[in-house]
């Protein structure tokens, strides 16, 4: 394939330091069955073997280009440092060609159809504007339970309807499985860093502006749980990262302009309420079932029982923020709300 070429589908290939695992990124994505793609990697100033190791595959295979932190692509020019993740994903955008971006981690390693199954889907399906695919979470030594929550939650992720539902739960796309459509990828202005995850930003802006995306159900990724990832040490990874991303959103695009109330007063309803009101969105009401709770204010509003908030309703026609961590606990609020009429994200949404 000629480097001028262009072609159906780019990996966006951000790496640093990943000389450890690059090989078996590397090997799985010469197994692809689907041919029409090229690879821009981009050295993020690594301080291991990665360039040499990213020169070598580009010299051999013509899919292949390398880019410097800086944005060159001179192969053996060396870096000027880490760009960061934002700009280098950016660098590697600006670089494709391909009508689809597909990315990918340089420690993670991909099944060999997941680059056909990913362009099939987009190619059939035209009203999504991106997908991803079913995980499975790696080595096997690493993986405790509440990483196991976490891939049976974003697995059960399928449908539109299902990534729209548990939007604010957290990210129902797993970044590395991402194929977006590049002109959706540009039209909503690439990667930034807002303080937040930039791969949850980027969904949640593809969301707000009335797009959507679809998971495919067949595990297309391993994806490697290391207690050295960048997202468990960077400040843009913390939970209060994460509030504030979920807060602003909910802010900008998915609260009705009706009264809030958030069903939950605990660990996460109470900072979500705090993060809410440093936007200017102030709470009405809690609701909850611990009677320890129940008749006390939380940030000047108080914690109803459920027949406080039914009469609450009955006045006002608050939304809902059912605002807790446990997959149960939010099945539960699901039902009691749907019981008394409630449509979920016309009246209510889950938060975690």
């Amino acid at each position: 394939m000629s480097r001028a070429a262009g072609v159906e589908v780019s990996v966006l290939l951000p790496c640093r330091d990943a000389g450890r695992w690059l090989p078996d990124c590397i090997e799985s994505l010469e197994a692809q069955t689907f041919g029409d793609y090229e690879v821009v990697a981009v050295d993020d100033g690594s301080r291991d073997e990665t360039r040499e190791l990213l020169e070598s595959w580009g010299a051999r295979n013509g899919r292949v280009r390398v880019l410097s932190s800086d944005g060159s692509h001179e192969e053996g020019e060396e870096g000027d440092g880490a760009a960061g993740l934002v700009e280098a994903l950016n660098r590697a955008a600006g670089a494709a060609r391909g009508r689809l971006l597909a990315r990918m981690d340089a420690d993670d390693i991909a099944a060999p159809r997941r680059l056909q199954a990913q362009r099939d889907a987009l190619r059939r399906r035209t009203e999504l504007a991106a997908c991803g695919t079913a995980v499975e979470l790696f080595p096997a030594s690493a993986v405790g339970d509440g990483y196991e929550r976490y891939e049976r939650w974003l697995n059960s992720l399928v449908g539109p309807e299902d990534l729209l539902r548990d939007l604010l739960v957290e990210c129902p796309i797993a970044h590395p499985t991402l194929m977006i459509r590049r002109s959706v990828f540009h039209a909503l202005g690439g990667y930034r860093d807002a303080g937040w995850p930039e791969d949850y930003d980027l969904v949640l802006r593809l969301h707000a502006a009335g797009m959507r995306a679809a998971n495919l159900d067949t595990p297309l990724l391993r994806w490697r749980v290391r207690a050295d990832r960048h997202s468990l040490r960077s400040p843009r990874y913390s939970a209060d990262a994460f509030r504030r991303c979920k807060a602003h959103f909910l802010t900008e695009a998915f609260l009705p302009g009706r009264p809030v109330v958030i069903w939950g007063a605990g660990k996460v309803g109470k900072p979500l309420a705090r993060a809410l009101l440093r936007e200017g969105v102030p709470v009405r009401a809690f609701v909850d079932l611990d009677p320890r709770k129940i008749g006390q204010e939380i940030h000047g509003a108080p914690v109803l029982d459920p027949a406080g908030f039914e009469r609450l309703s009955a006045r006002s026609n608050p939304y809902v923020l059912a605002a807790v961590g446990s997959p149960g606990a939010r099945r539960e609020i699901r039902e009691a709300l749907q019981a008394l009429g409630r449509r979920e994200l016309l009246d209510f949404r889950a938060c975690a």
